[in-house]
């Protein structure tokens, strides 16, 4: 096959709020996240001393950042998608001066990162936001909280400039339709009238940080980032055709409004039919035509879709409610494995952008073990990548330009969706169970050494023939 291109970014993306810890160490405030201890789906808890929130220490990366970027370095790595927690910079979301501890630690991390020669590649916003602002402002649903998210986007463009290059303003920003609270800071029955304010209010916001992020870091490049959901036509019937053209538009959405600079016909439409009236003002259509430099998206799974109510016997997997495939296998968590999604997706998003490709987030998530002798064969995770990274090849035949790619979770950390850490995606094991216990110790499973052999060869060592666990 042929190789990957040479300037192709190869690396793995965490997440702060799923690797950190440390919550309230260097002068961090409460966030979102440490409210969800049992995930993004799970109730929201007020936080009392004493309560067990596996995400408190997750896989200690605030104290252990030197040796698991040694690692990650071993495999190769040129860049480290992560992000940075906006309540160590502003810990209760509104203040007028950041936190010179929060400021100080990734300082620290993109020191190390380039000592080892990886790029930091920075999500402003990842499925957290300070705590005070849903408490004072009710989330993202109050416009005030576009000038607070805009202070604290110049306060780290400022800071880290010199060292960063790529940004990523809010993580996978359409499951807000799916989550609210995680997404905009909202409850999960708040009105669709009220979530899709918010969400205009965080596109403003994100294109806002478009712009100064052009203004201050000339060299840089920023792009948004979208959960790749996907969708198929369960059958070829003209009904079930027009449903999933309107279900991929909910999500697709997003990105038009981010790489195209408005809002588009058919969800002016939508909201015309369902009674919404958005607050828009001549200045954030202004603002709005600050577009992204690049797209991100993650995308684990496809699913399909149909108008037959007798047919729609849907089944949560990821963040999205999906009709399963019944040509597609499914890993234990009930999300089904499709490769040539992946090569799907990439030239969807091509031919509607015409804009460079990221993908941010891939990966595998299942149940390892550790042998008697140490090591862990996880062949499942091995196929899984391979395959996929089968079809972006396929893709960049097709002509797709396609940045880098950064498998989700190169060292086991918290899930997103329900907090486990027995959900496991990394090449890196870590020694800690859902209940909180184990030594924290690092280990190499075989897909470490299967991903350092992928990165070094870009590519040629991938095995031809897709393989289905």
């Amino acid at each position: 096959m042929q190789r990957f291109p040479d300037n192709f970014l190869w690396g793995g993306a965490i997440a702060a709020n799923q690797v950190e810890g440390a919550y309230r160490e260097g002068g961090k405030g409460l966030s979102t996240s440490d409210v969800q201890p049992q995930g993004i789906f799970g109730p929201i808890t007020p936080r009392k001393d004493g309560d067990f929130n596996i995400k408190d220490v997750a896989i200690d990366f605030y104290h252990r950042y030197p040796e698991d970027l040694a690692l990650m370095a071993e495999m190769g790595f040129r860049c480290l998608r992560t992000s940075i927690a906006w309540s160590r910079i502003f810990p209760k979301g509104d203040e007028t001066e950041a936190n010179e501890a929060g400021l100080a630690f990734y300082d620290a991390l993109f020191d190390a990162m380039a000592s080892h020669g990886i790029e930091p590649v920075i999500t402003l916003s990842h499925y957290e936001m300070p705590l005070g602002l849903v408490q004072r402002y009710g989330g993202w649903q109050d416009r005030r909280l576009i000038t607070f998210f805009g202070r604290y986007a110049n306060t780290v463009f400022k800071r880290f400039g010199h060292r960063v290059k790529y940004w990523l303003t809010f993580n996978e920003i359409n499951m807000s339709l799916h989550a609210p609270f995680t997404g905009v800071g909202m409850a999960a029955d708040s009105s669709a009238q009220a979530i899709y304010q918010a969400i205009h209010h965080q596109l403003v916001a994100s294109a806002r940080a478009v712009r100064d992020c052009h203004a201050m870091l000339p060299d840089a490049q920023i792009g948004n980032m979208l959960l790749g959901g996907i969708v198929y036509p369960l059958s070829c019937h003209p009904d079930d055709m027009l449903e999933t053209l309107r279900q991929n538009r909910q999500w697709l959405f997003f990105g038009d409004v981010q790489a195209h600079g408005s809002y588009p016909a058919y969800m002016e439409r939508f909201f015309r039919e369902q009674q919404i009236q958005l607050e828009i003002s001549q200045q954030d259509l202004a603002d709005l035509q600050h577009t992204v430099d690049f797209i991100s998206f993650s995308y684990y799974m496809s699913g399909c879709a149909t108008a037959d109510p007798a047919l729609q016997q849907r089944l949560r997997s990821n963040i999205l409610d999906i009709v399963p495939n019944p040509h597609l296998p499914s890993s234990e968590w009930g999300w089904q494995i499709d490769p040539q999604g992946l090569r799907y997706l990439l030239n969807l998003l091509y031919d509607r952008y015409r804009k460079p490709l990221f993908i941010v987030e891939n990966g595998l998530g299942a149940r390892d073990v550790v042998a008697e002798d140490g090591s862990i064969q996880d062949d499942y995770r091995i196929r899984y990548l391979n395959d996929h990274l089968l079809q972006v090849a396929q893709a960049l035949q097709d002509g797709v330009e396609v940045m880098g790619y950064t498998s989700w979770g190169p060292i086991d950390l918290v899930s997103a969706s329900k907090a486990q850490m027995s959900k496991r995606y990394g090449f890196i094991y870590v020694d800690r169970d859902d209940d909180g216990q184990g030594s924290l110790k690092r280990l190499r499973k075989k897909s470490f050494f299967w991903y350092r052999d992928v990165i070094a060869s870009q590519g040629a060592s991938l095995q031809a023939g897709e393989s289905r666990p």
